[in-house]
């Protein structure tokens, strides 16, 4: 973790205590006073909402920035941030007091409020800011080339965060919203877990209050629970690894409770309690090389039954930003844990990211940022999910029994739920909480031979749709999908209402008379994903119309003729006005997750379909759209092409791959221009997969230097 302490920087309220602060993160240096005094002077009563000297704010960014590299040129920066934004000091006597690599990141960290001025739209303004913090975010990216800018503006981005009480709430309300959809992902791009954490935390405290509270008094209530399962968990493996030849010196182990904006959006994700969240209790195993990452993820896996879903192997392949680690989940005293192993060195990359470069390394040359350069963010999400994969680990069988005594067998490696389900599907949909051997214990808690179960069951079924990879039964896991499917007709039976209402202009109470009258029941539920099925209907609905003779003004009002948009993979079919789709941030739906679409103004908003956000909306009745993902398989590529310096070359290249239906995320133009040449780099996306067809394709127009797949690791060439 970082050396500074966040409760300690917030609650620094005067110059003296800032400068302290900053000192010792930071050896004295004669330049560093030198700009301490030039931003002291320069903001010299200029102050903050809250009434504090200005000058506390720059210092303490530089703080930040200072106890995450030593860079000294980026904390110079720090302090300097505001200096040509707020004051008379051009970027030119920056440039003459601390030269020109202090300037230049001054400088960055100017066009970046710029930007902001002119793509964000103002806090005053009644609009959703989503649609231009994305755009925000985009421009962004493309126009910030040092990386170390970026780092610095996520500090500042982070102070504003700490101080933000001082504002009015819709200020509040802005600010957090900007940083949830710009900063925290720059962040987790970068590789910069601990700030991405901490910038999401903070905004989510301001944009999802209740489910904030919820989400702590849940763990306050469960403090010491969830502190002795760690404990004694960590107590556990440790005692493991100096059982089989690790002495305590070689390991260190860390523990963590899954930080709370993840845990929310698990919950949305997945449409499920915190109760349900399989990695809120984690440790993480640091070693001094790679080959004992492996030889203690064997010592685990042989001692604690794993999750076979749940593994993921980012050693062997890491993440495009250098993450390294072996993730697994394991089951340990009827409770799942989830396992990160890595190096040291790997753990000081994954915390700091693309700032451990110049915290930790010897000069630059040997560090490859190459993955900087397809820093894109379309649809990004927050975190990765598992792969989902079926394998039994084991096949004999258990006897468990009723407190009646009722006998029943079950595949060794079963679970509490698996028996609910074996006594009665209802028990199993209803289940709240079980007594093995009288105790009190989790529903996902292993089973062994002999065990007493008793299940407590509340009144109304409980859907466990993330819990489908834990139970080991087929029973268990049909009646559970079961229960999934029915929460999904439930919220496709209400958004069927709306998208017709939409299309129809009418209320949602005509359309669910309509519905209840003509026995719509399985034709509704196939509406918002059979688009033959919502044709079929409207017209149906047209035609009765029609037969009146008050509805020919409304008839020949309004148009019902269906438009095909397609946006980032996704079809949107509508007779409304369309002119783009935001996949929103509450839930960060991914390819192939089952969406929703409502409608704001012309743009429209994409959910995952069990996101409860998505739901409240569509039960207050909002404008909804038919959506669904393109069928067509997409591929990502890179390219660098070199182009002839001549009039309309990048035009006419750009204009022919168009035509060979490549689709364009993002292009950079010379770099390095040789004898009339410039090199072309490109991210796209495209449907071919065969790259040596697509590169023939490419090369009828121009020289293909390097073409390489990004999102498959094996299909380099």
């Amino acid at each position: 973790m970082s050396r500074f302490n966040l409760e300690k920087i917030k609650h620094l309220h005067s110059v003296d205590s800032a400068k302290d602060y900053l000192f010792k993160h930071i050896e004295h240096s004669e330049k560093l006073r030198e700009a301490l005094d030039f931003a002291s002077k320069a903001h010299h009563e200029q102050f903050r909402k809250s009434g504090e000297p200005y000058i506390i704010h720059p210092i303490l960014v530089a703080s930040i920035v200072a106890s995450i590299t030593n860079d000294e040129s980026m904390t110079i920066a720090a302090l300097l941030h505001d200096i040509v934004e707020d004051t008379d000091v051009a970027v030119e006597e920056i440039t003459e007091r601390f030269g020109y690599d202090v300037a230049h990141l001054v400088e960055g960290l100017t066009k970046i409020d710029i930007i902001r001025d002119a793509e964000l739209i103002p806090s005053s303004s009644d609009e959703k800011l989503i649609v231009s913090a994305l755009s925000f975010r985009k421009m962004l990216v493309a126009s910030i080339h040092d990386v170390r800018v970026l780092v610095v503006k996520l500090c500042d981005r982070l102070h504003n965060m700490l101080t933000l009480d001082a504002l009015a709430p819709y200020k509040q309300h802005r600010i957090a919203e900007e940083t949830l959809v710009v900063y925290g992902p720059i962040a987790h791009r970068l590789g910069i877990s601990f700030l991405k954490n901490m910038l999401e935390d903070l905004s989510f405290a301001y944009l999802f209050k209740e489910e904030k509270h919820y989400i702590d008094n849940y763990l306050d209530t469960n403090y010491r629970e969830l502190e002795t399962k760690l404990d004694e968990f960590k107590q556990s493996v440790s005692k493991l690894l100096v059982q089989n030849g690790y002495c305590e010196d070689d390991f260190e182990i860390l523990s963590r409770v899954k930080h709370k904006y993840s845990i929310y959006l698990k919950m949305q994700r997945k449409g499920i309690t915190i109760d349900e969240v399989l990695d809120l209790l984690a440790i993480r195993v640091l070693v001094k090389n790679e080959i004992d990452c492996y030889k203690i993820l064997g010592i685990i896996h042989l001692h604690f039954r794993p999750l076979a879903s749940r593994f993921k192997d980012y050693i062997a392949i890491a993440k495009e930003n250098g993450y390294q680690t072996i993730h697994t989940s394991v089951f340990f005293n009827y409770v799942i844990f989830e396992v990160q192993i890595r190096t040291f060195a790997m753990h000081k990359t994954a915390e700091y990211g693309v700032a451990a470069h110049w915290k930790y390394k010897n000069g630059g040359n040997e560090i490859n940022l190459d993955w900087l350069k397809n820093l894109q963010y379309q649809n990004e999400s927050v975190e990765d999910f598992y792969e989902m994969i079926k394998n039994d680990l084991y096949s004999e069988d258990i006897s468990v029994f009723s407190p009646k005594g009722d006998a029943y067998t079950l595949p060794r490696g079963a679970v509490a739920l698996d028996f609910a389900y074996a006594v009665h599907s209802k028990v199993g949909d209803c289940a709240a909480s079980c007594l093995v051997n009288k105790e009190r214990v989790s529903l996902l808690s292993e089973l062994q031979n002999g065990d007493i179960v008793n299940i407590i069951t509340e009144k109304e079924p409980v859907s466990r749709c993330s819990w489908l990879d834990a139970v080991k039964t087929s029973r268990a896991k049909t009646y559970m999908k079961a229960l999934c499917n029915s929460k999904f007709k439930h919220i496709d039976s209400l958004a069927s209402v709306s998208i017709v209402a939409t299309i129809m202009g009418l209320n949602n109470s005509r359309v669910e008379e309509w519905f209840s009258a003509h026995n719509c029941g399985e034709a509704r539920l196939k509406i918002p994903n059979d688009l033959n099925q919502l044709k079929e209907t409207i017209a149906k609905y047209v035609e009765e119309l029609s037969k009146n003779k008050r509805f020919s003004n409304f008839l020949t009002r309004r148009r019902f003729k269906f438009k095909e948009h397609v946006y980032q993979g996704v079809k949107v079919i509508s007779n409304k006005s369309i002119n783009g789709l935001i996949f929103d941030y509450c839930c960060h739906p991914k390819m192939s997750d089952p969406i929703v679409g409502i409608l704001h103004g012309s743009k429209v908003h994409i959910h995952h379909k069990m996101c409860q956000n998505a739901l409240n909306q569509i039960k207050e009745f909002n404008a909804m759209v038919f959506v669904k993902w393109e069928d067509k398989k997409v591929y990502h590529y890179h390219i660098i092409v070199s182009l002839q310096n001549g009039k309309g070359a990048l035009a006419n290249f750009l204009t022919y791959l168009a035509k060979i239906d490549i689709d364009i995320m993002s292009i950079v133009l010379g770099k390095e221009k040789v004898d009339h040449v410039h090199y072309c780099e490109i991210d796209f996306h495209s449907t071919e997969a065969n790259i040596y067809q697509l590169q023939g394709k490419i090369e009828k127009k121009v020289k293909v230097i390097n073409l390489v797949r990004t999102d498959d690791v094996y299909k380099k060439d």
